[in-house]
């Protein structure tokens, strides 16, 4: 099994984001337009730090993933941990995505967004009965991650009808913090105890309709995950009479111009003729599933952060901005890379080699490391690149900062306020004293 890597590999992420975000993002005059304002004048307009998300390159995405197999019956979930802002899941639910939620909230937030009950799968990890209960009562199908859920559920819900998330003892990822797959994972029950899930399904008289898998986020090579599609397939051969099988998600983005784009159309296609071949012996055309969060809003995303202050030492030149890990901690957590454009100098030559840093008192507060780049000015605004996805979603009011709003750039040009930025009232909104 062998997937081809894409031919726009090699591409800068700011290439790849003119390409794909239409007339409405554009390098004028060497500055980086959307909605043909600069960067400048759009923090002027909504405030710094700011994420604006690109409606053209999401639903360009919506599209990849709604027509991954050409095998039918297919349901595309978008998995809305990644990103949860309404006016996003709107537009995904719009495009013909279903959703994965992980929790109360986010099975609410979609519901508000206008997905029906049956489009929505909850994946829950080490929840209480309240959690549990609510997800019942909300009629969403449900998947618990291990036996001792299995019975938990089954004690609320007995006789009802629930998926079971396999840890395949396989794993893949950017990160060792992102791999939810193989024995060092907490996710999942691992694929050697299927007596015991049915077992205690038994116990309940619980109807297993489906299995689900997660592998791990963002791989770039899709041969480990074609290995754990083969291995699911052996296990749900195991059980009968079965609604779906969920193959997760996990596909990756190329953060950087030296890593090749996933070819996702060809891992579908190899997909799909493994199902074709299995359902021959299963004797049932059960419904396939994905569920990827990061490949659907990553690259339709760009946070603007303004430039505060520049600081020389003998060893490091540090650029200083209003980005702090409180509004994109993917750095901080993973070391992950983000490219970084000036918006006023977008293609212009680097000059230094800067650590850019937020505005939060910890050491670890770096969005990027020996970064080439043109020098900046105080008061630049500097782009972060596909930041749509684990950026608004992860962040917080550490250092009792404020989080950003967020805007839409949508295909009539026109850039919408989908959420406002929070206020210092904010802060004081549900303490008591």
């Amino acid at each position: 099994m062998s997937i081809r890597t894409s031919a726009k590999a090699g591409l800068s992420r700011l290439t790849a984001l003119i390409e794909a975000g239409g007339p409405e993002i554009a390098v004028v005059r060497n500055e980086l337009q959307f909605a043909d304002l600069t960067g400048k004048a759009v923090t002027e307009r909504f405030g710094s730090p700011l994420y604006l998300y690109s409606e053209r390159i999401l639903r360009r995405r919506c599209q990849e993933v709604a027509n991954f197999l050409s095998y039918r019956p297919f349901v595309a979930n978008y998995s809305c941990k990644a990103n949860t802002n309404v006016a996003l899941l709107k537009i995904a639910h719009s495009e013909g995505l279903h959703a994965d939620a992980m929790s109360p909230g986010e099975i609410m937030l979609l519901r508000e967004a206008g997905f029906a009950t049956n489009q929505i799968f909850y994946v829950g990890n080490n929840v209480d009965d309240a959690e549990l209960l609510y997800a019942i009562t909300a009629g969403v199908t449900i998947s618990v991650d291990s036996l001792a859920q299995l019975e938990r559920l089954g004690r609320l819900n007995p006789g009802g009808k629930v998926a079971v998330r396999i840890n395949p003892g396989i794993g893949d990822g950017h990160h060792q913090k992102v791999v939810t797959g193989g024995a060092d994972s907490k996710f999942g029950v691992y694929y050697t105890q299927v007596d015991e899930i049915k077992r205690i399904a038994n116990q309940y008289l619980l109807q297993i309709v489906g299995l689900n898998q997660h592998i791990g986020s963002n791989f770039l090579n899709g041969e480990t995950y074609l290995a754990s599609v083969e291995r699911m397939l052996e296990i749900a051969l195991k059980f009968d009479d079965l609604d779906f099988i969920d193959f997760g998600g996990g596909f990756g983005i190329p953060y950087t111009s030296e890593q090749s784009r996933l070819d996702i159309t060809s891992l579908g296609d190899q997909v799909s003729e493994m199902l074709e071949r299995w359902v021959t012996q299963y004797g049932k055309r059960i419904t396939a599933q994905i569920e990827p969060g990061r490949y659907v809003v990553a690259e339709c995303g760009v946070l603007l952060i303004t430039v505060h202050a520049l600081k020389e030492t003998p060893e490091r030149i540090f650029i200083g901005t209003d980005g702090g890990f409180n509004v994109l901690v993917r750095p901080t957590m993973y070391d992950a890379y983000h490219e970084i454009v000036n918006t006023r100098l977008a293609q212009s030559p680097p000059e230094i080699e800067a650590y850019i840093t937020g505005n939060i008192c910890e050491s670890g507060d770096l969005l990027a490391q020996r970064r080439p780049m043109p020098k900046p000015k105080e008061q630049d605004v500097l782009a972060v690149l596909d930041a749509g996805a684990y950026g608004f979603s992860m962040s917080s009011n550490y250092n009792a900062r404020l989080r950003p709003a967020e805007v839409l750039l949508t295909l009539n040009n026109e850039l919408q306020l989908i959420r406002e930025r929070d206020t210092l009232e904010d802060l004081l909104r549900h303490q008591i004293y």
